[in-house]
């Protein structure tokens, strides 16, 4: 009888995980991102033509999904392609707009940052990230595979022919005063981005590509007129930064592919349907 009854705990356990795992992705967002024939200025603006035709994105949510709170603050993105490259911009409400980091390939989400993870070809090897601060301070890497699976950062690789500007509303590292938001605006050339792609190219309308994003929020103090990563009293050191992302992941974990959201790209020309 102990042993039926083990059994049927099993399978109960079983069936517990497999509706979780049911539920992690039914969570994957969906992006559907539509073509421009107008020209994109990459000033760090997502207010202007042709972005304003450019539906935004659920907004974030923490890492975990539902069970955890909502963030603290508002983001959203947009994205939109042409023939030389795919666009994203990000708009991320942000009362105190914090970032030191000025050097390229440093390790940026150290501080407060908008990152992107790119898998082109969905078989979760052999993706991008790139990461970058409201200082406009940029660390990109290439991925192998997933760290849990042997995959090592490439951080020498660097996507080349990437455009990136930032524009803030507020004051960058002024706690005087209380800022609106940052917001940064990517051009990620084809000619770099295809070289893990299907058949070593650009997408073509009605294809899919995997990806995600994620915010790193640190909580602040103000020490000597300087933000500071606010500490636990208890033992002194930083307390855990939040994980804001646009397709939840289910673990604090963005190195997992498979659960990232589905850019599916559309030739109708956005403004024009």
């Amino acid at each position: 009888m102990i042993h039926g009854i083990q059994i049927v705990f099993s399978l109960l356990g079983l069936l517990v995980s497999a509706t979780a795992e049911i539920d992690r992705h039914e969570n994957i967002r969906k992006y559907v991102c539509h073509f421009t024939d107008n020209p994109i200025i990459i000033d760090g603006k997502i207010d202007e033509n042709p972005w304003i035709n450019a539906p935004e994105s659920e907004l974030f949510v923490d890492i975990e999904g539902d069970k955890k709170p909502k963030p603290l603050y508002d983001t959203w993105v947009k994205m939109l392609w042409d023939d030389e490259y795919l666009y994203v911009g990000a708009w991320m409400e942000e009362p105190h707009i914090w970032a030191t980091y000025t050097k390229r390939e440093s390790v940026i989400f150290h501080e407060n940052d908008f990152e992107i993870f790119i898998d082109p070809d969905g078989d979760t090897q052999n993706y991008y990230e790139i990461e970058v601060n409201a200082l406009n301070t940029i660390w990109d890497l290439l991925l192998t595979k997933p760290y849990n699976k042997g995959g090592r950062p490439i951080t020498s690789w660097n996507l080349d022919g990437m455009k990136t500007a930032v524009y803030l509303e507020g004051t960058i590292n002024d706690p005087s005063d209380t800022d609106k938001y940052w917001s940064v605006e990517f051009a990620l050339p084809w000619s770099a981005l295809k070289e893990y792609a299907f058949e070593n190219r650009k997408p073509k309308g009605g294809e899919n590509w995997r990806i995600n994003f994620s915010r790193v929020q640190w909580r602040l103090d103000v020490v000597d007129g300087s933000y500071n990563k606010k500490r636990n009293p208890q033992n002194g050191r930083s307390f855990p930064e939040y994980n804001w992302v646009w397709s939840p992941q289910g673990v604090i974990n963005m190195h997992q592919p498979e659960t990232w959201g589905y850019l599916q790209f559309s030739d109708k020309v956005i403004g024009k349907e």
